[in-house]
């Protein structure tokens, strides 16, 4: 990966805390120009630090008022591709990990309410071939919500 420097990280500091600034503030705030601003950001794109941009909808105002983290246990971590595939089909899954520990996988998801959530558990997700066992972990509230720190000294 090309290497990012002071200017690129000061850049990504400020558009993190508000991916709707201007350029031209951005510019006036690192002391260059917005034609650099437009290119640097453009670069920071192309190599893939910076993988999207846009707006965050509530979950709440959709009416998806239970957030729900959900431990998936597979017969076998080979399976994990085709589980994926089955995954993605449940628009509710909003993120899905294949991780280390008690889990083969951990998901993230958003239901309407209890109801909803066991349906998507009993009639989505423990039907999908390979899944041996759920555990699901209701977030009561998110208490932090950030970006990952840009540290200028690295």
């Amino acid at each position: 990966m090309e290497k990012i420097d002071n200017l690129d990280k000061q850049i990504l500091e400020i558009i993190s805390q508000n991916a709707r600034i201007p350029f031209k503030d951005v510019a006036a705030e690192c002391g260059v120009s917005r034609a650099a601003i437009h290119q640097r950001v453009q670069r920071l794109i192309d190599l893939g630090v910076i993988v999207g941009s846009g707006y965050h909808v509530n979950p709440k105002s959709l009416g998806y008022r239970t957030c729900t983290y959900v431990g998936i246990r597979l017969e076998k971590g080979s399976m994990y591709k085709k589980v994926v595939e089955e995954l993605q089909k449940i628009p509710e899954i909003v993120e899905c990990h294949f991780t280390t520990g008690s889990y083969t996988m951990m998901t993230k998801l958003y239901a309407c309410d209890n109801e909803h959530l066991m349906d998507l558990l009993n009639n989505k997700i423990q039907e999908i071939p390979g899944v041996v066992s759920t555990e699901t972990l209701i977030s009561l509230d998110q208490s932090i919500k950030t970006e990952i720190p840009i540290r200028l000294d690295k």
